[in-house]
């Protein structure tokens, strides 16, 4: 990043999204910027509260004629910045697509279900099958803690979790191991499982997970499929920042 730039990010200003003048704060990334004014970039890897992370790549835009992670890109004066094209979206599909094969995703099965960020996305992205061949991992279901569940066949290692029990819970209750396909969340307790964490249910980390992997338990179907936020509301037109 130049000095100019460097300078015009820790100053107000604005940017254009899509043909649209978006104003920033100091600070401000363009997806902080962007969802603040209103307008929706996919995203499933970051939060407002939580420094940005760049794991799925879903709000790679167009800068200057140049891609960047919208969520780690610092908003600048004059930034001419695409996201609603064809060829983006088409890369974002993709990247779903294979988030979906490489993990266990049962839509109609999963109690996050209406509530879940990547199922709301891949609707919202023309999403309509997997297109690859699925890998059917066999991932363990950590059931130990007497309020939290964890299934790693819906981790997608979005980092979110990692990221609040760290930087908002300090606790460091999760971590991220292995490489390649094996790498998988990891619990740090003396078992390895949730049972004997420093997990509570009122933790941000607890709370955070955008898909079905980190749950409640009893209180799945408190509210009825149907009627859940994003069978409400495409995402898109829903608070996005949740």
């Amino acid at each position: 990043m130049s000095d100019h730039t460097r300078i015009d990010a820790l100053s107000p200003g604005t940017f254009s999204l899509d043909g649209e003048e978006v104003e920033f704060g100091p600070g401000e990334s363009i997806l902080q910027a962007a969802t603040r004014a209103g307008h929706y970039i996919p995203h499933l890897c970051w939060h407002p509260d939580l420094g940005a992370k760049g794991s799925c790549r879903l709000c790679t835009v167009r800068i200057n004629g140049r891609t960047g992670a919208a969520c780690a890109v610092p908003a600048a004066s004059g930034q001419e910045v695409q996201s609603n094209t064809d060829e983006l979206n088409a890369q974002r599909k993709t990247l779903l697509q294979m988030m979906f094969i490489e993990g266990n995703h049962f839509c109609p099965s999963c109690e996050k279900s209406g509530n879940c960020r990547l199922q709301a996305t891949a609707y919202d992205c023309g999403m309509e099958g997997p297109h690859f061949e699925e890998f059917y991992p066999n991932r363990r279901v950590d059931a130990s803690h007497p309020d939290m569940l964890l299934d790693l066949n819906r981790c997608i290692l979005c980092m979110l979790c990692v990221r609040a029990s760290s930087e908002v819970d300090h606790k460091d209750v999760f971590a991220i191991g292995g490489h390649g396909i094996q790498t998988h969340l990891l619990v740090n307790s003396p078992s390895g499982q949730m049972g004997d964490s420093a997990l509570q249910a009122t933790d941000v980390a607890a709370n955070i997970c955008p898909v079905g992997a980190l749950l409640h338990k009893r209180v799945g179907f408190a509210i009825p499929i149907g009627q859940r936020q994003f069978d409400l509301q495409p995402i898109s037109s829903a608070e996005p920042a949740a």
